[in-house]
Protein backbone atom coordinates (compact mmCIF):
# COMPACT_ATOMS: atom_id res chain seq x y z
CA UNK A 1 0.00 0.00 0.00
CA UNK A 2 1.61 3.26 -0.60
CA UNK A 3 1.20 6.03 1.51
CA UNK A 4 -0.81 9.02 0.83
CA UNK A 5 -1.09 11.69 3.77
CA UNK A 6 -3.01 15.32 2.87
CA UNK A 7 -3.43 19.00 4.68
CA UNK A 8 -6.99 20.36 3.92
CA UNK A 9 -6.87 23.58 4.83
CA UNK A 10 -9.90 26.08 4.74
CA UNK A 11 -7.96 28.95 3.30
CA UNK A 12 -9.66 32.35 5.89
CA UNK A 13 -6.47 34.83 4.61
CA UNK A 14 -4.47 33.85 7.55
CA UNK A 15 -2.46 30.26 8.00
CA UNK A 16 -1.96 29.61 11.85
CA UNK A 17 1.38 27.78 12.94
CA UNK A 18 -1.00 25.20 14.01
CA UNK A 19 -2.39 24.02 10.83
CA UNK A 20 1.21 24.29 9.49
CA UNK A 21 2.61 22.07 11.78
CA UNK A 22 -0.05 19.56 10.54
CA UNK A 23 0.92 19.76 7.57
CA UNK A 24 4.94 19.44 8.40
CA UNK A 25 3.52 16.47 10.12
CA UNK A 26 2.05 15.24 7.29
CA UNK A 27 4.61 15.84 4.39
CA UNK A 28 7.26 14.12 6.72
CA UNK A 29 5.59 11.29 7.02
CA UNK A 30 4.73 10.64 3.09
CA UNK A 31 8.00 11.47 3.06
CA UNK A 32 9.72 8.86 5.05
CA UNK A 33 7.66 6.24 3.74
CA UNK A 34 8.50 6.94 0.00
CA UNK A 35 4.42 8.25 -0.50
CA UNK A 36 2.36 11.14 -1.81
CA UNK A 37 1.78 14.02 0.27
CA UNK A 38 -1.63 15.86 -1.21
CA UNK A 39 -3.06 19.22 -0.73
CA UNK A 40 -7.13 19.71 -0.75
CA UNK A 41 -8.34 23.23 -0.09
CA UNK A 42 -11.47 23.02 1.28
CA UNK A 43 -12.84 26.17 -0.09
CA UNK A 44 -16.56 25.95 0.17
CA UNK A 45 -16.98 29.28 2.30
CA UNK A 46 -17.33 31.89 -0.49
CA UNK A 47 -16.90 34.44 2.08
CA UNK A 48 -13.94 33.35 3.57
CA UNK A 49 -12.01 31.69 1.35
CA UNK A 50 -11.46 34.38 -1.13
CA UNK A 51 -8.43 33.86 -4.28
CA UNK A 52 -6.79 36.04 -1.51
CA UNK A 53 -6.60 33.64 1.11
CA UNK A 54 -5.79 31.01 -1.10
CA UNK A 55 -2.91 32.61 -2.74
CA UNK A 56 -1.94 33.34 0.77
CA UNK A 57 -2.07 29.67 1.84
CA UNK A 58 -0.13 28.28 -1.48
CA UNK A 59 2.40 31.47 -0.72
CA UNK A 60 3.10 29.40 2.81
CA UNK A 61 3.14 26.51 1.77
CA UNK A 62 5.57 27.45 -0.69
CA UNK A 63 7.87 29.41 1.39
CA UNK A 64 8.35 26.69 3.84
CA UNK A 65 8.85 24.49 0.99
CA UNK A 66 6.18 22.08 1.46
CA UNK A 67 5.63 20.96 -1.83
CA UNK A 68 2.66 18.57 -2.64
CA UNK A 69 1.96 15.95 -5.47
CA UNK A 70 -0.08 16.38 -8.11
CA UNK A 71 -2.65 18.87 -8.10
CA UNK A 72 -4.23 20.46 -5.79
CA UNK A 73 -8.34 19.60 -5.26
CA UNK A 74 -10.43 22.02 -4.36
CA UNK A 75 -13.49 20.77 -2.53
CA UNK A 76 -15.83 23.91 -4.51
CA UNK A 77 -15.75 21.39 -7.24
CA UNK A 78 -17.12 18.42 -5.93
CA UNK A 79 -19.97 19.21 -4.59
CA UNK A 80 -22.27 17.50 -7.03
CA UNK A 81 -20.22 14.37 -6.38
CA UNK A 82 -21.19 15.31 -2.67
CA UNK A 83 -24.72 15.16 -3.11
CA UNK A 84 -24.86 12.08 -5.45
CA UNK A 85 -23.14 10.53 -2.12
CA UNK A 86 -25.76 11.81 0.26
CA UNK A 87 -28.81 10.26 -2.20
CA UNK A 88 -27.18 7.07 -2.28
CA UNK A 89 -27.43 7.05 1.53
CA UNK A 90 -30.53 8.00 1.27
CA UNK A 91 -32.00 5.43 -1.35
CA UNK A 92 -29.97 2.52 0.83
CA UNK A 93 -31.86 3.52 4.11
CA UNK A 94 -28.61 5.00 5.97
CA UNK A 95 -29.64 8.20 5.84
CA UNK A 96 -32.97 10.16 6.39
CA UNK A 97 -34.81 13.85 5.62
CA UNK A 98 -36.01 15.69 8.01
CA UNK A 99 -36.89 19.31 8.86
CA UNK A 100 -34.49 20.80 11.40
CA UNK A 101 -36.59 22.33 14.42
CA UNK A 102 -39.74 23.01 12.29
CA UNK A 103 -38.39 25.71 10.42
CA UNK A 104 -40.56 25.31 7.40
CA UNK A 105 -36.85 25.63 5.48
CA UNK A 106 -36.37 22.75 3.94
CA UNK A 107 -35.09 19.32 5.02
CA UNK A 108 -32.04 18.49 5.60
CA UNK A 109 -30.29 14.86 4.84
CA UNK A 110 -29.32 13.12 8.29
CA UNK A 111 -26.64 10.47 8.51
CA UNK A 112 -28.52 7.67 10.35
CA UNK A 113 -25.67 6.15 12.50
CA UNK A 114 -25.53 2.59 12.97
CA UNK A 115 -26.06 2.02 16.38
CA UNK A 116 -23.18 0.06 17.46
CA UNK A 117 -19.75 1.05 19.96
CA UNK A 118 -16.83 2.85 17.25
CA UNK A 119 -13.10 1.89 17.75
CA UNK A 120 -10.25 2.75 16.02
CA UNK A 121 -6.31 2.76 16.56
CA UNK A 122 -5.04 6.15 16.80
CA UNK A 123 -1.60 6.39 15.54
CA UNK A 124 -0.66 9.01 18.26
CA UNK A 125 -3.07 8.20 21.37
CA UNK A 126 -3.41 4.49 21.19
CA UNK A 127 -7.16 3.19 21.31
CA UNK A 128 -10.02 4.86 20.92
CA UNK A 129 -13.20 3.90 21.70
CA UNK A 130 -16.84 5.70 22.04
CA UNK A 131 -20.31 3.84 22.63
CA UNK A 132 -23.36 3.74 20.39
CA UNK A 133 -25.20 5.48 22.84
CA UNK A 134 -23.17 8.61 23.20
CA UNK A 135 -23.18 9.20 19.16
CA UNK A 136 -26.21 10.86 17.64
CA UNK A 137 -27.18 10.65 14.12
CA UNK A 138 -25.77 14.02 12.27
CA UNK A 139 -26.97 16.78 9.38
CA UNK A 140 -25.01 15.74 6.11
CA UNK A 141 -26.53 17.61 4.02
CA UNK A 142 -28.15 21.38 4.83
CA UNK A 143 -31.50 22.18 4.41
CA UNK A 144 -29.83 25.08 1.44
CA UNK A 145 -28.81 22.17 -0.22
CA UNK A 146 -25.32 22.32 0.83
CA UNK A 147 -22.95 19.14 2.07
CA UNK A 148 -21.89 19.49 5.79
CA UNK A 149 -17.73 19.03 6.46
CA UNK A 150 -18.08 15.39 7.51
CA UNK A 151 -19.52 14.12 4.30
CA UNK A 152 -17.24 16.18 1.90
CA UNK A 153 -14.04 15.45 3.58
CA UNK A 154 -14.76 11.35 3.76
CA UNK A 155 -15.99 11.61 0.30
CA UNK A 156 -12.28 14.12 -0.79
CA UNK A 157 -9.79 11.64 1.49
CA UNK A 158 -12.07 8.69 -0.18
CA UNK A 159 -11.78 10.56 -4.14
CA UNK A 160 -7.88 11.09 -3.02
CA UNK A 161 -7.14 7.91 -2.11
CA UNK A 162 -6.02 8.74 1.52
CA UNK A 163 -4.31 6.12 3.49
CA UNK A 164 -3.67 8.13 6.71
CA UNK A 165 -4.95 10.86 7.76
CA UNK A 166 -2.99 13.15 10.56
CA UNK A 167 -4.95 16.55 12.13
CA UNK A 168 -5.27 18.14 15.14
CA UNK A 169 -7.03 16.37 18.21
CA UNK A 170 -10.12 18.76 18.24
CA UNK A 171 -11.20 16.20 15.25
CA UNK A 172 -11.19 13.02 17.79
CA UNK A 173 -14.82 13.31 18.28
CA UNK A 174 -15.12 13.94 13.84
CA UNK A 175 -13.56 10.74 13.71
CA UNK A 176 -16.21 8.14 15.29
CA UNK A 177 -18.50 9.86 12.90
CA UNK A 178 -16.38 9.85 9.74
CA UNK A 179 -15.33 6.05 10.23
CA UNK A 180 -19.21 5.14 10.44
CA UNK A 181 -19.68 7.24 7.12
CA UNK A 182 -16.52 5.36 5.81
CA UNK A 183 -18.56 1.87 6.34
CA UNK A 184 -21.60 2.99 5.09
CA UNK A 185 -20.38 4.08 2.13
CA UNK A 186 -18.17 0.91 1.58
CA UNK A 187 -14.75 2.63 1.48
CA UNK A 188 -11.60 1.20 3.04
CA UNK A 189 -11.44 3.43 6.86
CA UNK A 190 -7.68 4.93 6.58
CA UNK A 191 -5.37 5.30 9.38
CA UNK A 192 -5.65 8.21 11.76
CA UNK A 193 -3.52 9.97 14.02
CA UNK A 194 -4.30 13.01 16.29
CA UNK A 195 -2.13 15.63 16.78
CA UNK A 196 -2.32 17.49 20.36
CA UNK A 197 -2.78 21.03 20.38
CA UNK A 198 -0.39 23.79 21.07
CA UNK A 199 -0.72 26.06 23.62
CA UNK A 200 1.10 29.10 25.34
CA UNK A 201 2.14 29.38 28.38
CA UNK A 202 -0.83 29.02 30.59
CA UNK A 203 -2.08 25.75 28.75
CA UNK A 204 -4.81 27.39 26.16
CA UNK A 205 -4.98 27.29 22.60
CA UNK A 206 -2.21 29.50 21.23
CA UNK A 207 -3.29 32.34 19.26
CA UNK A 208 -2.40 35.94 17.90
CA UNK A 209 -2.82 37.15 21.68
CA UNK A 210 -0.16 35.26 22.59
CA UNK A 211 2.32 36.87 19.72
CA UNK A 212 3.16 35.77 16.67
CA UNK A 213 0.47 33.03 15.41
CA UNK A 214 0.80 33.64 11.81
CA UNK A 215 3.46 31.83 9.39
CA UNK A 216 3.14 35.74 7.77
CA UNK A 217 4.13 37.02 11.06
CA UNK A 218 7.36 35.02 11.43
CA UNK A 219 8.11 35.27 7.73
CA UNK A 220 7.73 39.70 8.17
CA UNK A 221 9.89 39.17 11.72
CA UNK A 222 12.38 38.07 9.91
CA UNK A 223 12.63 34.14 10.31
CA UNK A 224 14.06 31.72 7.85
CA UNK A 225 11.58 29.06 6.13
CA UNK A 226 14.15 26.43 7.49
CA UNK A 227 14.30 27.39 11.19
CA UNK A 228 10.29 27.93 11.41
CA UNK A 229 9.66 24.08 9.66
CA UNK A 230 12.55 22.90 11.96
CA UNK A 231 11.07 24.20 15.19
CA UNK A 232 7.31 23.31 13.82
CA UNK A 233 8.29 19.67 13.46
CA UNK A 234 10.14 19.40 16.74
CA UNK A 235 6.77 20.63 18.15
CA UNK A 236 5.01 17.92 19.72
CA UNK A 237 8.00 15.72 18.65
CA UNK A 238 11.00 14.45 18.89
CA UNK A 239 14.43 12.26 17.33
CA UNK A 240 14.33 10.59 20.33
CA UNK A 241 17.58 12.01 21.30
CA UNK A 242 19.14 15.13 21.77
CA UNK A 243 18.95 16.69 18.67
CA UNK A 244 16.98 20.21 17.55
CA UNK A 245 18.63 21.90 14.50
CA UNK A 246 18.14 18.87 11.84
CA UNK A 247 18.36 19.60 8.59
CA UNK A 248 15.32 18.21 6.49
CA UNK A 249 16.96 15.51 4.91
CA UNK A 250 17.46 14.55 8.69
CA UNK A 251 13.53 14.93 9.94
CA UNK A 252 12.10 12.85 7.16
CA UNK A 253 14.52 10.03 7.74
CA UNK A 254 13.77 9.33 11.33
CA UNK A 255 10.24 10.77 11.45
CA UNK A 256 7.46 8.26 12.64
CA UNK A 257 4.25 9.07 14.43
CA UNK A 258 5.03 6.82 17.40
CA UNK A 259 7.67 9.51 18.64
CA UNK A 260 4.42 12.62 18.63
CA UNK A 261 3.62 13.35 22.01
CA UNK A 262 -0.05 12.77 22.85
CA UNK A 263 0.00 15.72 25.24
CA UNK A 264 -0.56 19.22 24.03
CA UNK A 265 2.88 20.87 22.90
CA UNK A 266 3.74 24.76 24.26
CA UNK A 267 5.02 27.59 21.77
CA UNK A 268 8.49 28.83 23.16
CA UNK A 269 9.12 32.27 20.85
CA UNK A 270 12.84 32.61 22.44
CA UNK A 271 13.56 28.46 21.26
CA UNK A 272 12.36 29.54 18.06
CA UNK A 273 14.67 32.76 17.90
CA UNK A 274 17.72 30.92 19.21
CA UNK A 275 17.37 28.21 16.58
CA UNK A 276 16.92 31.09 13.53
CA UNK A 277 20.23 32.06 14.84
CA UNK A 278 21.62 28.55 14.51
CA UNK A 279 20.47 28.41 11.12
CA UNK A 280 21.17 32.25 10.08
CA UNK A 281 25.36 31.29 11.37
CA UNK A 282 25.25 28.24 8.64
CA UNK A 283 24.50 30.29 5.92
CA UNK A 284 26.87 31.09 3.13
CA UNK A 285 28.84 33.56 3.67
CA UNK A 286 27.35 35.14 -0.27
CA UNK A 287 23.87 34.24 1.26
CA UNK A 288 23.72 36.00 4.38
CA UNK A 289 25.12 39.10 3.03
CA UNK A 290 22.24 39.20 0.33
CA UNK A 291 19.70 38.67 3.04
CA UNK A 292 21.69 41.76 4.49
CA UNK A 293 21.60 44.14 1.47
CA UNK A 294 18.04 42.95 1.13
CA UNK A 295 17.24 44.06 4.41
CA UNK A 296 19.56 47.49 4.56
CA UNK A 297 17.48 48.27 1.05
CA UNK A 298 13.90 47.85 2.47
CA UNK A 299 15.18 50.85 4.51
CA UNK A 300 16.57 52.50 1.85
CA UNK A 301 20.07 51.93 2.42
CA UNK A 302 22.16 51.41 -0.32
CA UNK A 303 25.53 51.05 1.05
CA UNK A 304 28.96 50.50 -0.94
CA UNK A 305 29.41 46.79 -1.62
CA UNK A 306 33.16 46.56 -0.14
CA UNK A 307 31.97 48.33 3.02
CA UNK A 308 28.98 46.52 3.93
CA UNK A 309 30.52 43.04 3.34
CA UNK A 310 33.09 43.95 6.05
CA UNK A 311 29.83 45.15 8.47
CA UNK A 312 27.85 41.65 7.71
CA UNK A 313 31.10 40.14 8.96
CA UNK A 314 31.00 41.70 12.19
CA UNK A 315 28.01 41.20 13.04
CA UNK A 316 27.28 38.01 11.59
CA UNK A 317 27.26 35.74 14.95
CA UNK A 318 25.28 38.51 16.63
CA UNK A 319 21.95 38.42 14.10
CA UNK A 320 19.18 36.18 15.37
CA UNK A 321 16.55 36.61 12.68
CA UNK A 322 16.49 39.08 9.45
CA UNK A 323 14.66 41.66 11.41
CA UNK A 324 17.71 42.31 13.52
CA UNK A 325 20.09 43.17 10.92
CA UNK A 326 19.25 46.96 10.11
CA UNK A 327 18.81 48.29 13.80
CA UNK A 328 21.77 46.14 14.44
CA UNK A 329 23.94 48.01 11.36
CA UNK A 330 22.12 51.35 11.02
CA UNK A 331 24.51 53.29 12.14
CA UNK A 332 27.29 52.08 10.09
CA UNK A 333 25.84 53.53 7.33
CA UNK A 334 24.98 57.02 8.99
CA UNK A 335 25.68 59.62 11.67
CA UNK A 336 22.21 60.36 12.15
CA UNK A 337 21.70 58.01 14.28
CA UNK A 338 19.71 57.99 17.68
CA UNK A 339 20.48 57.19 21.05
CA UNK A 340 19.15 54.46 23.44
CA UNK A 341 18.43 56.92 25.84
CA UNK A 342 18.82 54.19 28.76
CA UNK A 343 22.60 54.14 28.27
CA UNK A 344 22.86 57.47 27.67
CA UNK A 345 21.64 58.06 31.54
CA UNK A 346 23.78 54.97 32.73
CA UNK A 347 27.08 55.38 30.98
CA UNK A 348 27.20 58.86 29.30
CA UNK A 349 25.99 61.24 32.20
CA UNK A 350 28.49 60.43 34.78
CA UNK A 351 31.49 62.73 35.79
CA UNK A 352 34.53 62.36 34.12
CA UNK A 353 32.94 60.99 30.59
CA UNK A 354 33.34 64.03 28.60
CA UNK A 355 37.57 63.85 29.42
CA UNK A 356 37.80 60.63 29.11
CA UNK A 357 36.12 60.80 25.50
CA UNK A 358 38.28 63.82 24.56
CA UNK A 359 41.51 61.83 25.87
CA UNK A 360 40.47 58.44 23.66
CA UNK A 361 39.50 61.26 20.58
CA UNK A 362 43.26 62.79 21.31
CA UNK A 363 45.05 59.12 21.24
CA UNK A 364 43.09 58.32 18.08
CA UNK A 365 44.28 61.31 16.05
CA UNK A 366 47.80 60.72 16.86
CA UNK A 367 47.84 56.82 16.06
CA UNK A 368 49.86 56.19 12.73
CA UNK A 369 47.45 53.68 11.06
CA UNK A 370 43.74 53.30 12.42
CA UNK A 371 43.07 49.19 12.47
CA UNK A 372 41.96 47.12 14.69
CA UNK A 373 45.47 46.07 16.63
CA UNK A 374 46.70 49.64 17.09
CA UNK A 375 43.12 50.85 18.29
CA UNK A 376 42.65 48.02 20.76
CA UNK A 377 46.56 48.45 22.00
CA UNK A 378 45.27 51.91 22.94
CA UNK A 379 42.58 51.55 24.52
CA UNK A 380 44.21 49.11 26.61
CA UNK A 381 46.96 51.35 26.86
CA UNK A 382 44.77 54.13 28.62
CA UNK A 383 42.52 51.74 30.37
CA UNK A 384 45.86 50.79 32.32
CA UNK A 385 47.26 54.32 32.36
CA UNK A 386 44.65 55.89 33.51
CA UNK A 387 43.65 53.05 36.28
CA UNK A 388 39.56 53.42 35.56
CA UNK A 389 38.62 49.96 34.50
CA UNK A 390 37.35 48.94 31.24
CA UNK A 391 33.74 49.54 32.33
CA UNK A 392 34.34 53.69 32.72
CA UNK A 393 35.81 53.46 29.10
CA UNK A 394 34.65 51.43 27.01
CA UNK A 395 30.59 51.97 26.59
CA UNK A 396 31.01 55.37 26.50
CA UNK A 397 33.19 55.06 23.46
CA UNK A 398 30.56 52.53 22.26
CA UNK A 399 27.95 54.59 22.74
CA UNK A 400 29.50 57.75 21.10
CA UNK A 401 30.14 56.06 17.67
CA UNK A 402 27.44 53.85 17.52
CA UNK A 403 24.22 55.29 20.26
CA UNK A 404 24.05 51.59 21.37
CA UNK A 405 25.25 49.88 24.52
CA UNK A 406 26.18 46.87 22.93
CA UNK A 407 27.02 45.53 19.92
CA UNK A 408 30.61 43.88 17.92
CA UNK A 409 33.62 44.04 19.82
CA UNK A 410 35.24 47.70 19.90
CA UNK A 411 38.16 47.50 18.23
CA UNK A 412 36.85 46.25 15.33
CA UNK A 413 33.58 48.21 14.79
CA UNK A 414 35.71 51.16 15.46
CA UNK A 415 38.37 50.22 12.22
CA UNK A 416 35.53 49.21 10.66
CA UNK A 417 33.47 52.87 10.83
CA UNK A 418 36.87 54.37 10.23
CA UNK A 419 38.94 57.34 11.89
CA UNK A 420 37.08 60.37 10.43
CA UNK A 421 33.71 58.90 11.13
CA UNK A 422 34.66 57.70 15.03
CA UNK A 423 36.55 61.22 15.58
CA UNK A 424 33.11 63.24 14.12
CA UNK A 425 30.86 60.96 16.31
CA UNK A 426 32.61 61.75 20.10
CA UNK A 427 32.73 65.07 18.93
CA UNK A 428 29.23 65.41 18.17
CA UNK A 429 28.23 63.08 21.31
CA UNK A 430 30.55 65.40 23.56
CA UNK A 431 28.39 68.35 22.12
CA UNK A 432 24.75 66.64 22.59
CA UNK A 433 25.01 65.38 26.33
CA UNK A 434 28.63 66.47 27.49
CA UNK A 435 28.66 70.30 27.20
CA UNK A 436 29.56 72.08 31.15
Amino acid sequence: MKVRTRFAPSPTGHVHIGNMRAAIYNWLFARHHGGEFLLRVEDTDRERSTPEAIRTLLEAMDWLGLGFDGEALYQSTRMEAHLAAAETLLEKGLAYKEDKGGTGQGECVVFRMPGKDVSFDDGIKGTLSKAAANMQDFVIVRSNGTPVFHLANVLDDIEQEVTHVIRGDDHVENTFRHIALYEALGAEVPKFAHLPMIVNAQGKPYSKRDGDAFVGDFREKGFLPEALFNYLALLGWSPGDDREVMAREELVEVFTLERCQSSPAQVDLRKLTWMNGEYMQKLPAVEFEAICFHALGKEGIDPEPEYAQRVFALVRDRVKTVADIAPMVGFFFSGDFSYDEKAVEKKLRKEGVRGILQQVKALFEALPAFDEADIDRTLHGFVEQAGLGFGAVMPPVRIAVSGQQSGPDLAPLLSVLGRRQVLERIDRTIGAYLQD
